[in-house]
C-alpha cells in the first residue's frame, strides 16, 4: 500500500477534479506484477493501468488500492468490474470512496464476484492526499488553505504595500507547487494591484521532474479574483496570463465586457458590501473543486479566517525584520486573549533559507 500511495501521488498535478489514486497488483509469490496510477480525469484509473501491465499474471493475486475501486459508469468503465473480469484474488483498499456514487458499492461488487476484500490500510495517508476530495465529497466545499509569506516580526508587506520578495526562492518554487496542486487559486484586487501578480503556475519552477511539470502545465488551476469593486483593470497582467473568474459585489452590466476578454465575472453580494466568501466556495466545489489556495492580502487572509473558512495555513517565514509599520499576517482584530484563535501545528521545515510552518484550526 505504500507503495501504491506512492504511484498516486505521482498525480498530485494533474488527477482533478477525480481523486489521486495508485495500484499495485501483487501474485501469489509476492512478485509485483503490476502497477499504475491515475493520470487525469476522462483518462484510464490506477487499476485499469496496473491490471494491463499484469496481464494474465493478475489472475488470483491480489490488488492493492489507495481508494476503493469505483462501481460506476462515468468517463470510463468501473474499475471493479475490470478486477473482477480479471480474475483477481484479493483486493485491499486504503479507504472507502466517500463519493456517494460508489460508497462501499465497488467492495460490494468485488465481495458479490467471490473476491476477498480489505479495507483500511494507511487509511489516513489515503485520506490525506486526497483531503481536498473527500471534503467536497462529504461537505459540499473545497479544502481551504492560506498561503501567507511573513518577516520574523509577523509583517507580510511595507505600509506602501511592497512585498516582493519577502522570501527566497526556494520557498517560492514550493508555493508553486502548491498552487500546482490546488483546482483554484484566490486572489483579492489588492495583492494584484500592488504586486502586479499573475497567480500563474511556472513549470520551469516547480522543482520536479518533467513528466510532473508537463502534468502541471497542462492542467492550469482556475484563478479568481474577489474584486467586489471591479477595481483592477482588464489591462492587469493578472487578465492577460489567461482566463480567470472574477468574483465581485454589483457587475455593473459589465458580464459582456469580461467574457469578450475571455473571462467570467459573478456577482456574489453580502448585506456589507463584500463577496460571500461561503457562496463562492460552495459554488467552486459545485464545479469540481477539491482544494483551493488564498493567496491574498491580510484584509482578505483575514476575512477567511474570520468566517472559520480556512482548512490550512500554510506560512512562510523569512530571516529579515520589516518593522513596526509594516502589515500585518492576518488583518482580525482581537481584543481579549480568550478570543485568539488556537492552532495545531502539523509541521515546521527549513525551505532555503526560510522556513515553512504548516497549522491548522485546533
Amino acid at each position: 500500500m505504500t507503495r501504491a500511495l506512492q504511484l498516486a501521488r505521482q498525480g498530485l498535478f494533474s488527477t482533478h477534479p477525480n481523486p489521486r489514486v495508485g495500484c499495485v497488483i501483487v501474485a501469489a509469490c509476492g512478485e509485483i506484477v503490476g502497477e499504475g496510477w491515475h493520470v487525469r480525469a476522462g483518462e484510464p484509473h490506477a487499476e485499469v493501468h496496473a491490471l494491463r501491465q499484469a496481464g494474465e499474471r493478475a489472475r488470483g493475486a491480489t490488488a492493492y488500492v489507495t481508494l476503493e475501486p469505483c462501481s460506476h459508469h462515468g468517463r470510463t468503465p468501473p474499475c471493479a468490474e475490470a478486477l473482477v473480469k480479471a480474475g483477481v484474488g484479493r483486493v485491499v483498499a486504503a479507504m472507502q470512496d466517500p463519493n456517494p456514487q460508489v460508497a462501499g458499492r465497488g467492495l460490494e461488487r468485488l465481495r458479490a464476484a467471490g473476491i476477498a476484500v480489505a479495507c483500511g490500510v494507511l487509511e489516513s495517508e489515503a485520506r490525506e492526499l486526497n483531503v481536498g476530495f473527500v471534503k467536497r465529497m462529504e461537505r459540499g466545499l473545497p479544502y481551504v488553505r492560506v498561503k501567507l509569506a511573513m518577516s520574523l516580526d509577523g509583517r507580510t508587506a511595507m505600509a506602501s504595500g511592497e512585498s516582493q520578495w519577502i522570501t527566497g526562492p526556494a520557498a517560492r518554487a514550493a508555493v508553486q507547487r502548491l498552487r500546482a496542486r490546488s483546482s483554484v487559486i484566490v486572489t483579492g484586487a489588492d495583492t494584484v494591484l500592488f504586486d502586479n501578480a499573475r497567480l500563474t503556475v511556472r513549470a520551469d519552477e516547480l522543482g520536479v521532474e518533467a513528466e510532473q511539470a508537463a502534468l502541471a502545465a497542462a492542467r492550469p488551476p482556475l484563478r479568481v479574483l474577489i474584486d467586489g469593486q471591479l477595481r483592477v483593470p482588464l489591462t492587469a497582467a493578472f487578465f492577460q496570463a489567461g482566463p480567470a473568474l472574477v468574483a465581485c459585489c454589483d457587475d455593473d452590466g459589465r458580464a459582456a465586457e469580461y467574457q469578450a476578454a475571455g473571462h467570467e465575472l459573478q456577482a456574489l453580494p453580502r448585506g456589507n458590501g463584500h463577496v460571500d466568501l461561503p457562496l463562492l466556495l460552495a459554488g467552486l466545489a459545485a464545479g469540481g473543486a477539491n482544494e483551493v489556495l488564498v493567496e491574498a492580502g491580510p484584509r482578505l487572509a483575514g476575512a477567511f479566517a474570520r468566517k472559520g473558512l480556512v482548512d490550512e495555513y500554510q506560512i512562510f517565514m523569512a530571516p529579515q525584520l520589516l518593522g513596526s509599520s509594516a502589515r500585518p499576517l492576518l488583518d482580525w482584530p482581537l481584543e481579549h486573549m480568550a478570543e485568539a484563535p488556537q492552532l495545531a501545528i502539523r509541521e515546521i521545515r527549513a525551505v532555503g533559507n526560510d522556513w515553512r510552518i504548516i497549522a491548522v484550526p485546533a
